[in-house]
């Protein structure tokens, strides 16, 4: 069923991985966070499939843990019996991690509204639908996709719809085949606009401002954002902001080793 986040607006969470044999304790080391893929967009996809089976090799030799920040299918709609075969590839990749012993959680994003139980059932997940605050090599990590900071009312309604699980049963009663391709549709002009429009000063800036709030509450000394698709890392005296960045756009991805947070792109 996923991990809901709770009635008072905070975050669950996400216990610490333990160290299961001698390998994990001494070899898996690192925390690896990624979003914002957006497979099942049909430009560029060949090449983003194959980078990220190299970064899941990657992840099963060297990760403690993997956090996927959201977004990473471009449009999910859940059917009992049908799957995009266009996320085969992927999905096996992720199934391949889980099964190497590496947790990995996926913290939902905009994109991610009508995830229902399979990615835990069936790929081995811990799905969470809200943000987590994790311990993670002595760090007290905040980890939220981002997509509801300073969100406005027109985009808070949206939200709403989407996330109706009666609207949401109602566009299931669609053939796959239709469901999946007027979803994708939609979902792929919307990302090209965003994607010719940019990212607005104000919009990052908005973001920073957010982070730093949460930071100077005392609660968290390092925010991980995404959604923006632009990643950096701000130094503040009260802890540290990264926003992922994207793997769609750039390969991006952060690692978390020794309590320091890096930005690195996947070549």
């Amino acid at each position: 069923m996923g991990v809901e986040a709770p009635k008072d607006g905070g975050c669950p969470e996400s216990a610490a991985p333990q160290a299961a044999d001698g390998e994990r304790s001494s070899g898996r080391d690192a925390v690896y966070f990624v979003s914002d893929a957006h497979f099942g967009l049909d430009r560029g996809e060949r090449v983003r499939v194959e980078r990220f089976s190299g970064f899941a090799a990657h992840v099963r030799a060297l990760a403690a843990e993997l956090y996927i920040v959201g977004d990473f299918f471009d449009f999910w709609v859940e059917y009992k019996n049908a799957v995009r075969p266009e996320y085969f590839p992927i999905l096996y990749e992720l199934r391949s991690i889980v099964d190497a012993g590496v947790p990995v959680h996926y913290v939902a994003g905009n994109h991610d509204f009508a995830m229902g139980s399979f990615l835990e059932k069936y790929i081995g997940l811990t799905l969470h639908r809200g943000c987590v605050d994790a311990g993670l090599q002595g760090r007290r990590v905040h980890i939220s996709h981002g997509h509801k900071v300073g969100r406005k009312r027109i985009q808070r309604l949206v939200d709403a719809l989407l996330g109706n699980k009666i609207l949401q049963r109602l566009y299931r009663l669609l053939h796959p085949n239709i469901g999946v391709r007027f979803g994708a549709l939609v979902s792929s002009v919307s990302k090209m606009r965003h994607r010719k429009r940019g990212v607005p000063p104000r919009a990052l800036e908005k973001y920073r401002r957010a982070a730093r709030a949460r930071l100077r509450s005392g609660k968290s000394d390092l925010v991980i954002f995404a959604h923006t698709h632009y990643g950096e890392i701000l130094r503040f005296s009260e802890g540290e902001y990264c926003n992922i960045g994207s793997w769609m756009d750039r390969y991006d991805y952060a690692v978390l080793r020794g309590g320091k947070i890096q930005l690195m792109k996947w070549e």
